[in-house]
């Protein structure tokens, strides 16, 4: 195996979801071993706050690296909040890569969007509902990461196809 990536979908969706699922896909093909994280009970989790337990999902992400990273480099890709907790995990162990999805480059005023300097690829919406393409233009010129902007909204669902081949050119840079 080259690698290990692990698939983070994102807030109220499941790690059977198309985009990670097509994610999947391009990593076992170009031989990365690959996992997705369920993260449905925590997002059900309202009490802990409007994205639900969101500081439980990032811990048990962490707990998926930690296990991946004895056998190898580590790719961490996600969608929205999973982009989000992908960034966050990438500056406490050393990934070789992220892909991020629709990434809330500032989840609220007090919880930016944080990432290790790695190889960096960002798919967005220039459409996105809820995170202004504007503002990731900005995020990802700051650290020069790779950014495909697509006629598309949050969800990235009509860029399935586009979000798995960028996905497979930054596995390819690895």
């Amino acid at each position: 195996m080259r690698g290990h990536c692990i698939l983070s979908h994102g807030f109220e969706s499941g790690p059977d979801a198309t985009k990670v699922t097509a994610l999947a896909e391009v990593a076992e093909r170009l031989g990365f071993s690959h996992e997705r994280p369920d993260y449905t009970d925590l997002d059900a989790m309202r009490e802990a706050g409007p994205l639900g337990d969101v500081a439980a999902r990032l811990e048990r992400l962490r707990g998926r690296i930690r296990e991946a990273i004895a056998r190898g480099p580590v790719v961490l890709a996600g969608s929205s909040l999973g982009a989000w907790i992908s960034g966050r995990a990438s500056l406490e162990f050393p990934v070789a890569g992220l892909f991020l999805m629709a990434p809330p480059v500032r989840l609220n005023a007090s919880h930016p969007l944080e990432a290790a300097r790695v190889p960096t690829s960002i798919i967005h919406g220039w459409y996105d509902e809820l995170i202004p393409a504007e503002d990731v233009v900005g995020w990802a010129r700051a650290r020069g990461a790779r950014l495909l902007l697509v006629d598309d909204g949050h969800r990235l669902s009509a860029s399935v196809e586009a979000s798995a081949d960028a996905f497979g050119d930054l596995l390819r840079t690895l």
